[in-house]
């Protein structure tokens, strides 16, 4: 012990590194968890693509399985995130964003294909579609400046903790 460090110090210093341990293995089970989910989803995705072109069923398949890849999409973006935030132990916001982008765009292409079956639902229901639409287009156009703007000025970590 160092004549600068005091015990309280020390502990705190043990302290902080046992929360970065626990941190460490979180992620990485977080990360073993979405890899395996990420790639389940793609080998189902795969086999289910095979069977509709088999059946000849693959243009009235062709959402569900576009849904499926930006699901995956998704997947492989918080898979980079828990990767960042384990290796930098930092708070990077960029990862997030494009999480939240992918997210909003799968909405977007599950609710229009849907917007073609709404011939015969009520007026109400059809509303709350062009709604969820207007408010999915705004959160677009946020997250896309909000990275925009991320880029350009070189933002990266917002929080850094001291390792």
């Amino acid at each position: 012990m160092s004549a600068l460090e005091s015990p309280p110090q020390l502990r705190r210093a043990w302290v902080a590194r046992a929360f970065t341990a626990v941190e460490d293995i979180v992620y990485i089970g977080l990360g073993l968890l979405l890899a395996g989910s990420s790639l389940v989803l793609l080998v189902t995705g795969m086999i289910s693509f095979g069977q509709s072109l088999v059946a000849g069923s693959l243009a009235t398949d062709i959402v569900a399985l576009l849904d499926r890849i930006l699901l995956i999409l998704l997947f492989v973006e918080l898979l980079y995130t828990v990767q960042v935030s384990f290796r930098e132990h930092a708070l990077v916001p960029e990862p997030f964003l494009l999480v939240g982008l992918i997210a909003a765009i799968r909405r977007v292409l599950v609710l229009t294909a849907e917007f073609g079956e709404l011939h015969n639902r009520p007026e109400a229901q059809f509303q709350h579609l062009i709604v969820e639409l207007a408010v999915l287009t705004l959160l677009i156009v946020t997250l896309v400046i909000s990275l925009f703007l991320l880029r350009t000025r070189g933002g990266r970590a917002v929080a850094e903790r001291a390792t």
